[in-house]
């Protein structure tokens, strides 16, 4: 754990230093059964701020991003990261046309 700690920036080994909240460790506790292969169901998550931990290789945990649950596969490159840098949270927004009344001349259209 003390090489681990090393390679964490100090954001994380603060956070886990501090010691990790029950929901936390029920989320840890449920990933370990899924790597023994004993969860049938999927992980589901509102978690973000877990670091991943070398011991959460290989499973696969839906994220809740705000508005849907998505899906997570833990690899070796995300140990000492946060579960929620991997799923984001705003999409692009793509405006449609002005309604009515957006501006003065849309008042003088008609609409159809």
């Amino acid at each position: 754990m003390d090489r681990l700690f090393e390679t964490f920036n100090s954001r994380q080994r603060r956070s886990l230093t501090r010691g990790i909240t029950d929901g936390k460790r029920k989320l840890i506790a449920e990933i370990k059964q899924a790597r023994a292969g004993n969860l049938k169901t999927p992980i589901k998550t509102h978690l973000r701020d877990l670091i991943i931990l070398p011991n959460m290789t290989g499973v696969t945990v839906n994220v809740f991003s705000g508005k849907e649950f998505v899906p997570v596969n833990i690899r070796t490159e995300m140990i000492g990261h946060y579960l929620g840098e991997y799923v984001i949270t705003n999409k692009k927004v793509s405006h449609g046309a002005p309604g009515v009344g957006a501006s003065r001349s849309s008042l003088y259209v008609p609409l159809k």
